[in-house]
């Protein structure tokens, strides 16, 4: 089945020369130029991806980006970002964005990240087409069920978004281990590129806000000052 991407971009241009692009990687691409009509189309269709510019009439892609996912939290999700919108940068990722780009950006970046989320997105598909039962990853209170994608601590639900999945796993089948940004980036989204440390560190907050289930907060993502993060056991083991 082909993939499917939506474009919420309301500058004619920026949205025809991103469709071009996108099909090169025979994608099936949808442009839409209104933030409003683009949550009707977001809810109603299904998409592999989603590319947001933030700025548009109707409402914005943060907006956008909120009401997805509520319905949908496993939708893949890049935003645009203009280079001084720092606050709207992070605003999105702390909504739950997989990953944001600045404007202007290069075609062949953003082919790439497509590609990364992709490759995460047909993973998430396989994990769910697949017969093994077994795929569970257990610590002290935390269990990780990879094929049905859900998360319980505490013998509590977690509501994650995909890229919260995938970077909770990969910390928890090495923990103790102490991985970098860089590390992280590459392992978790499938890029490696200088500035986007912020991506990981976003996403690590909203994570670790998620696990405060664990009422002796005791932190089960651990920061290791200087280096990077890892997975403290005994945040589980309480």
């Amino acid at each position: 089945m082909q993939d499917t991407i939506l474009v919420v971009e309301d500058e004619q241009d920026i949205a025809e020369l991103i469709k071009v692009h996108m099909e090169d990687l025979n994608l099936d691409v949808t442009l839409c130029n209104n933030g409003t009509t683009a949550i009707e189309i977001a809810l109603a269709q299904t998409f592999s991806v989603l590319i947001l510019d933030i700025n548009l009439p109707g409402c914005s892609g943060l907006d956008i980006c909120r009401k997805v996912r509520e319905v949908k939290p496993e939708q893949a999700i890049l935003m645009l970002t203009s280079r001084t919108s720092e606050v709207d940068r992070i605003v999105g990722l702390e909504l739950g964005a997989d990953d944001y780009m600045t404007k202007p950006f290069s075609i062949r970046e953003l082919q790439a990240r497509i590609h990364a989320l992709l490759r995460r997105v047909h993973l998430l598909e396989s994990r769910e087409d697949d017969a093994d039962t077994s795929m569970q990853i257990n610590i002290g209170k935390l269990n990780i069920d990879q094929k049905n994608h859900e998360v319980n601590l505490k013998g509590q639900p977690l509501d994650l978004t995909s890229t919260e999945f995938d970077l909770l796993c990969f910390l928890a089948k090495s923990p103790s281990q102490v991985f970098s940004r860089a590390q992280l980036l590459d392992q978790v989204w499938g890029y490696q590129h200088d500035g986007y440390e912020h991506t990981v560190n976003s996403h690590i907050n909203r994570l670790r806000n998620k696990l405060v289930l664990n009422a002796n907060k005791t932190p089960i993502i651990q920061t290791v000052f200087g280096v990077g993060y890892k997975f403290n056991i005994s945040g589980v083991s309480e």
